[in-house]
Order: C-alpha cells, then sequence, then structure tokens
C-alpha cells in the first residue's frame, strides 16, 4: 500500500481560485500596517479626484471667463486649477511616504513568517521540494507581491473610483454621451476577463520556470567542483541554456499576451473619442449642449483614458501577484506532521533507547524500508548498527530524534515514546552527526554551537578536542574565522570533524552517529577514535558504522538486513555465529585480516 505524500509538489492552476480571493489572504500580513496602508490609498485616490475635478474647471472658464470676457473670474479659476494641481502633488508625495512603510513592512513580514514555516516543515517536504523553487518564492515571489501592494492595488482602487466619478459626472453633463461611453466600455470588460483568465496561467509558468532555474543555477554553484573535475561544463552548459530557453519563450508568450491587450486599450479609448467627439460637436450646434460643457466632457474623458491604459498594467501586476501568493500559499499551506504533543511529558528523557516494532516507509511509496524493528540499547551503552548499503540504517537514526515518524510501531527514549515528548526536549537530549556533514556560511563558533544557550569556551574547547578538530586555531581569525558556504573552503575530513564537534558539544544524553568517520584518514580516525571513548563511556550512542574501526568503539553490534535487526550481540560473538555479519566486514579492505581484527577487539574489550 503506498504512503499518502502530503508534500508532493502539485502543478496547481491558477484558476482554481480567484485573484481576489487569494490576494485577500494577504490581509493576515497587512493588518498591522492598516494605517499605513489606508493613507496610502487615500492620498492616491484624493489625487485621482483632484485631477478629475481640473476638467469642471476649465469648462467653468470657457462657459464663463472666456465667453463673457471676465479677466477677474479666469484669474480665480486658474487659481483653483492650480489649487488642485499642487493638491495632487502633495497627495501623491505623501502616498510614496506610507507606501515605503507599508509595502516593505508586509514584504519583511511575510518573508519572516514564510521563513519560520519552512523551519517548522518537516524533513520529507524538503525532500520533495526543489531548494530553488523555495528560494523563488522566497525572493522573486515576495518581490512581485510587495510591487502589487505598494503600486497596483492602490491604483486599482483609485483608478476604480476615479473611473466611477468621472462616468457619473460624464452622465450628468450629457445623458447620451455619457452612455454611450458607458456601452462601449462592455466589450472592453468582457476582454479584460479573457485577458485575466489567459494572463494567470503564463504568469504561474513563467515563475515556476523561473524557479527551476534557480534550482539549476544553485545546483551548479554548489557542484562546481564535480562539474570542473568531469570536463562537463557544456553539458551543464546546454542544460541551462535548455532551461533559459524555456523561460525565455515563457516570457515572450506572457509578453506577447499582454501585448495585445494593451494595443486594445490604446485603440478602443481612441474610436470611443472620436464617436464622443463628434456626437459632442452635434449636441453643441443643435443646442443640447454648450461649449464649456463639449470641453468639459471631453477633458474629462481623457482623463478616462488614463485608467484605462493603466489598467492593462495593472491586472498585469495583479495577476502576477495572485500567482506568487498562490505559489507562497502553496507552501503556508503545507501543515507540519511532525509536532509537540497536545499534553508532553513534562519529565526529562532518560538516557535508555528503544525501537519496539518499528516499521517506516516513505511518504509517496510502497516500499517498507523498516519492517519491524526491534532493538534496545541501554543507558551509557554503545551500539554499532551494521548492514549492507540501502539496508535502511540512515532511514534508523533519523526517526531517533524525529527528522521523520514511525509508520508503525515506536521509538522510546527513556521509556518515553518520542512522539509524546516536546520537540525541543527531544531534541535537547539527542544530538546526530551525519555522513554528509552540513556547515553553514558562519563562523567556525557559530558553526559548532548553532546558538544554543549554555556553551562556554571550555565546552567548545573541550568538542574540539574530541574531535581533534584542533586545525581551527591555524585558521585566519581561529574560532572566529568564517569557513563560507557549505564549508567548502575545508577539506571533506574537516568538515566531518567539526560536524562530530558540535555533535558531541555539551556531552548530549543520547547521541546518534551516522558513519562520523568516513571522510578520516587513517591516523586522524585512530585519534578520534580513542577520544570518542572517553565520550560514549557515559552517554546511550547509536553508531552507524561502514567500517571495521568504527565498530570496535561498540559494546555491541545490531545487523540490519532487509528491514529488521537479525542479529545483536558483541563484536566476536556476531563474527563467529552470524554469517551475514562476517560477510558485511569481509567487503572492506581492513578486514582482510580478520584474526589481527579479532586481537584488536580483544585488546579493546579489555581496556573498557
Amino acid at each position: 500500500m503506498t504512503t499518502p505524500d502530503p508534500y508532493a509538489p502539485v502543478a496547481s492552476s491558477d484558476t482554481d481560485t480567484s485573484t481576489l480571493r487569494t490576494v485577500l489572504r494577504l490581509r493576515h500580513w497587512a493588518r498591522p500596517h492598516r494605517t499605513s496602508f489606508a493613507i496610502m490609498v487615500a492620498t492616491a485616490t484624493g489625487a485621482m479626484l483632484a485631477q478629475t475635478l481640473i476638467p469642471l474647471v476649465v469648462g467653468a472658464v470657457v462657459d464663463g471667463p472666456i465667453r463673457h470676457h471676465d479677466d477677474g473670474g479666469l484669474w480665480k479659476l486658474s487659481g483653483l486649477a492650480l489649487a488642485f494641481g499642487v493638491a495632487e502633488a502633495a497627495l501623491f508625495w505623501a502616498r510614496r511616504q506610507s507606501m515605503a512603510s507599508a509595502a516593505l513592512g508586509i514584504e519583511t513580514d511575510l518573508r519572516r513568517d514564510l521563513f519560520a514555516h519552512l523551519q517548522r516543515l518537516p524533513v520529507a517536504f524538503h525532500d520533495r521540494w526543489p531548494s530553488g523553487q523555495l528560494l523563488s518564492r522566497m525572493t522573486t515571489d515576495l518581490s512581485t507581491l510587495r510591487r502589487f501592494v505598494g503600486f497596483a492595488a492602490v491604483f486599482l482602487f483609485a483608478n476604480t473610483v476615479a473611473s466611477v466619478v468621472v462616468v457619473i459626472l460624464l452622465l450628468h453633463i450629457q445623458f447620451w454621451l455619457g452612455l454611450f461611453v458607458v456601452v462601449a466600455m462592455v466589450p472592453l470588460m468582457v476582454m479584460t476577463r479573457r485577458f485575466e483568465l489567459r494572463y494567470s496561467r503564463e504568469a504561474r509558468r513563467v515563475q515556476d520556470l523561473t524557479g527551476d532555474l534557480a534550482t539549476s543555477v544553485e545546483e551548479s554553484a554548489l557542484g562546481i567542483r564535480v562539474i570542473k573535475s568531469y570536463g562537463r561544463r557544456p553539458h551543464m552548459l546546454t542544460g541551462f541554456s535548455g532551461d533559459a530557453g524555456r523561460l525565455r519563450q515563457a516570457e515572450l508568450t506572457k509578453i506577447r499576451t499582454l501585448g495585445h491587450f494593451w494595443a486594445l486599450l490604446e485603440g478602443h479609448p481612441q474610436l470611443v473619442l472620436a464617436g464622443t467627439t463628434v456626437g459632442g460637436v452635434l449636441a453643441v450646434s443643435h443646442g443640447a449642449m454648450s461649449l464649456g460643457s463639449l470641453v468639459a466632457f471631453v477633458a474629462l474623458y481623457l482623463r478616462l483614458i488614463w485608467p484605462i491604459i493603466s489598467l492593462g498594467w495593472l491586472l498585469a501586476l495583479a495577476e502576477e501577484a495572485a500567482s506568487a501568493a498562490r505559489r507562497i500559499f502553496e507552501v503556508l499551506d503545507a501543515r507540519p506532521a511532525i509536532l509537540d504533543p497536545e499534553t508532553p511529558v513534562a519529565a526529562e528523557a532518560g538516557t535508555s533507547l528503544v525501537l519496539e516494532g518499528v516499521h517506516f516507509s516513505y511518504p509517496g511509496s510502497d516500499r517498507e524500508i523498516l519492517g519491524g524493528v526491534d532493538l534496545a540499547v541501554e543507558p551509557g551503552e554503545t551500539m554499532a548498527l551494521v548492514g549492507a548499503v540501502g539496508s535502511g540504517k540512515t532511514t534508523l537514526t533519523a526517526l531517533v530524534p524525529r527528522l521523520y515518524d514511525v509508520t508503525a510501531g515506536r521509538v522510546l527514549i527513556g521509556g518515553v515514546d518520542v512522539r509524546d515528548l516536546r520537540l525541543d526536549q527531544l531534541r535537547h537530549a539527542v544530538t546526530t552527526a551525519f555522513e554528509d556533514a552540513t556547515l553553514f556560511s558562519a563562523s567556525v563558533r557559530e558553526n559548532l554551537t548553532l546558538g544554543r544557550a549554555g556553551i562556554d569556551d571550555v565546552d567548545v574547547a573541550e568538542a574540539i578536542d574530541v574531535a581533534r578538530a584542533g586545525f581551527v586555531h591555524d585558521l585566519p581569525f581561529g574560532l572566529d574565522t568564517r569557513i563560507g558556504e557549505q564549508g567548502l573552503s575545508l577539506s571533506g575530513g574537516q568538515r566531518q570533524r567539526l560536524a562530530l564537534a558540535r555533535a558531541v558539544l555539551g556531552r548530549p544524553r543520547v547521541l546518534v552517529l551516522d558513519d562520523p568517520l568516513s571522510a578520516l584518514d587513517v591516523h586522524t580516525e585512530a585519534q578520534v577514535e580513542a577520544a570518542l571513548r572517553r565520550v560514549l563511556a557515559n552517554t546511550t550512542a547509536l553508531v552507524v558504522a561502514h567500517r571495521p574501526s568504527t565498530v570496535l568503539l561498540a559494546d555491541r553490534v545490531a545487523v540490519l538486513a532487509q528491514g529488521k535487526i537479525v542479529a545483536v550481540g558483541t563484536h566476536r560473538e556476531l563474527l563467529a555465529d552470524v554469517p551475514v555479519y562476517r560477510d558485511l566486514l569481509a567487503q572492506t579492505s581492513e578486514l582482510d585480516q580478520t584474526s589481527e581484527l579479532d586481537q584488536t577487539s580483544e585488546l579493546e574489550e579489555a581496556g573498557r
């Protein structure tokens, strides 16, 4: 039976939810900035209305001072028009000031919450989602939303209000001409709706392809050593060029759609203007309206043209913002499956580690990785876990700190199910060192402590000594040296030693090590093993072992095969009685002479 995969990326259709409904979901982040946002909308609307009133003043000038040769009245009305112009400029200035606060504040809050949510989502989510898609949502999509909030949303509202006011004034000045303008706008509204649907799909495709391109760039940057070593630069460039070409084609398709709509928005109002002018001239010639009214009508309609023309641009921004919001909410709507229990166990976790009937399958897979694992590690005991490649050793270790949850069965620490412990409590008690050492673009000290409280210089020095990572003191700034992205300025062995030092820092009660010495040379490995024995003497440890020397660190050894523990015992017992164990060890060159290893084992047991 296939395990459901709640975190698989879904190519959603942008017609699933309306643009308005999608954008309104942002109100949670807009609420703290509602005052600035309200000022921004009010000032923009006021500026547009100030623009709208100027044609009325012009009409009054034509029918009044110009018609009657009244110079005094001309100055008064000219001063009123100037006042409206100054008010418009002042209101636009105030809008820009409030825009910086509201738009940037919403973007910052949403980016922070999105990052925090990504940290809460389980490893299963990050296994399924390409990092470039997440990166494009954190950067490009949020910038799109900021531009919408700070400009498009404001002027969609302001232009709508101004357009409604203009239409009312047109109907008031000359009803039949005004009605002609209203009826002429109906075909434009129909075409606008069609544009919205088409442009929304094309904008979403561009954004998805941008995420794919970001993934390609990131993978190439992180894998530059492999690419250069194998001389695969032309191959990678071909793949990147293909991604870039698809993005270019999608952008061109989107631009063509927008261009066609712009042509409609530019041409349609001009045809209406021609009809309006002809109708107005006829009305004036038959005495149905004054010349000043015609001038005011035409000037008002010209004011209406810009909101109509800008409609294409604003709707394009709105559709891009809605598409960006959908992409962001695809992440925010993913629910963390690994959560704190409703009634957590208050007591501190003990140090024994027990797996009872543990089954596990990865989400979306019908293959069971672990099929009934039973294993008990006593307090203070070190248990080595061996098995063939792909037998599930790393998967099993990930269940202890709840990076994944078991499909069936349970994992107990100190007799308490790990699902009954708070996550921070569990991960304070359990520390894990992975085979692939992950380091961050930070100082050595920051990489070791990861912000943990209560860690002093003595603890750091002890951890460095255990991991034989004294090379850090030879770096240009010692522990304060920044080691770059992924720690790639260090060798593989150095990165692994720092990861091991991070794991043993603070003497955790339960230590999970996934082949922590695989990148070390024989001499360094021996030194680290000697220091690790001191740490493991008082720590419950589960150690994935691929090398015989790592096996010798353990009090007992568990053999994992076909998703189950098939044997548990000391190294000598398993070597003597379990053929599977002998076969696993025989695959390494260090065990070509098993008698030598057996003697070493006896010496180690005597030392304990």
